[in-house]
């Protein structure tokens, strides 16, 4: 079956745009995780209870996940650079209004304006990335993004923090809302070559055609368990390192701060190995499935060394729990790009990470009631270890071949029909 293809761009041509989306990525996770950061000034300003602070973290998912729907769908009619483009000029107004505005409602609305913005994020990159990039140059590319994701908490963590501690929570969210929007003049700059495909291919496959596919669903629930364990340590761990292991808040900016940075460079390694075994022969069904189940097995192990641990050795635990995660995010979005392919990855992308994303509503406040309840996390960390054994069989043993679908080739008139489902 042919069909028209967008020409590749070579290496060089493409990398500014790939460390822009990277640096977009991060800006996204310091916006969306800063709260969790703030979260224990916020508790006693307003007077929350667990119960309500794990609302107010979980208020940003309930929007993204809704809008993960509607984003994938818009992009097969808008120029993917200018989408994100709106998404971003969105979510940093956002971050700075949070600064701003006063009382507890009006901060969760903030962050519902936060999810709409960044639910752009990532069906934009995975669209991007599948029709500029070929098989073997993804791992890296989807690595780089995986480390953008945790390097943002790390940076949040590490440079908020501190102001944070010395200045308190207002001034820093006005400051990195207002700082973030230097990247839109430099995405505009060095965006991509946008190539549109021929009419008769442009919108892919359709979302009837897509929830079809059995694949979707498995990848749905793999997703789900990567985001709840992550979203877990995103929005509790600084919580947990204050009030339950006991460090300051200087401590735990260390402590976390180094645990993202784990996360991250564990992501960027196993995204530049994936490359290296494909290109010298390894199938994308071999090295992504290897990749995911390694990193499941060390986080599952490494979580439970964590809830276990005594005082001296909880640390190492951690840090190991960031090697596995990290080596697990890298395979999300690259399975879904070469499942769905060019065409259809943007579309297919966002309705994986809408379903993926109920993680997000339901973990952080899911976390909040069990430890309101138990007056610990060792039941919060026993559910997440539960979810990850789900989700690692669903990527490793359910998912059959990481290939790309040979969708049914719909005329003209079908597709423009399907643009309106």
């Amino acid at each position: 079956m042919s069909e028209t293809r967008t020409r590749m761009p070579t290496r060089d041509s493409f990398t500014p745009a790939l460390v822009l989306l990277a640096i977009g990525v991060l800006i996204s996770y310091v916006d969306r995780g800063i709260l969790s950061v703030a979260a224990p000034q916020i508790k006693n300003q307003f007077t929350l209870s667990a119960s309500q602070l794990g609302i107010l973290l979980a208020a940003f998912f309930w929007t993204y996940t809704a809008m993960q729907f509607v984003s994938g769908w818009l992009l097969d009619r808008f120029d993917a650079n200018v989408f994100i483009g709106a998404g971003f000029l969105l979510w940093s107004a956002a971050t700075a209004g949070s600064g701003i505005v006063r009382g507890f409602a009006l901060l969760l609305v903030m962050r519902f304006l936060l999810g709409i913005g960044e639910s752009a994020a990532f069906p934009c990159c995975s669209k991007i990335l599948a029709r500029h990039l070929p098989e073997e140059r993804r791992g890296f590319a989807n690595g780089l993004l995986m480390a953008g994701i945790r390097l943002g908490p790390a940076v949040g963590t590490f440079g908020a923090g501190p102001l944070i501690a010395k200045y308190g929570w207002r001034p820093v969210f006005i400051g990195i809302g207002l700082l973030s929007l230097l990247w839109l003049p430099a995405w505009f700059k060095w965006k991509p070559t946008h190539q549109s495909l021929a009419p008769e291919t442009k919108l892919g496959a359709s979302i009837a055609a897509i929830f079809a596919q059995r694949s979707i669903w498995r990848a749905a629930v793999g997703h789900f368990s990567v985001n709840y364990v992550f979203y877990f340590m995103l929005t509790w761990l600084p919580y947990y390192l204050v009030y339950d292991r006991g460090l300051s808040m200087q401590q735990m900016v260390r402590s976390a701060g180094i645990y993202y940075l784990t996360d991250a460079t564990s992501a960027a390694v196993t995204g530049w190995v994936s490359d290296y075994c494909m290109r010298h022969g390894a199938s994308a069904t071999i090295v992504r499935k290897s990749a995911m189940a390694i990193g499941y097995c060390i986080a599952i192990v490494a979580i439970a060394g964590l809830a276990l641990a005594g005082t001296r050795s909880y640390f190492a635990w951690l840090l190991a729990a960031g090697v596995g995660i990290g080596m697990m995010g890298v395979g999300v979005f690259a399975f879904a790009q070469t499942l769905a392919g060019a065409r259809s990855a943007g579309k297919w992308t966002g309705l994986q990470n809408g379903f993926g994303n109920f993680a997000g509503i339901i973990g952080p406040a899911l976390t909040g009631y069990v430890v309101d309840k138990t007056g610990s996390f060792i039941a919060p960390f026993a559910i997440t270890v539960a979810v990850l054994a789900i989700g690692g069989a669903a990527w490793v043993l359910i998912i059959g071949r990481v290939e790309e679908i040979h969708w049914k080739q719909e005329s003209p008139v079908a597709l423009i029909a399907a643009s309106h489902d």
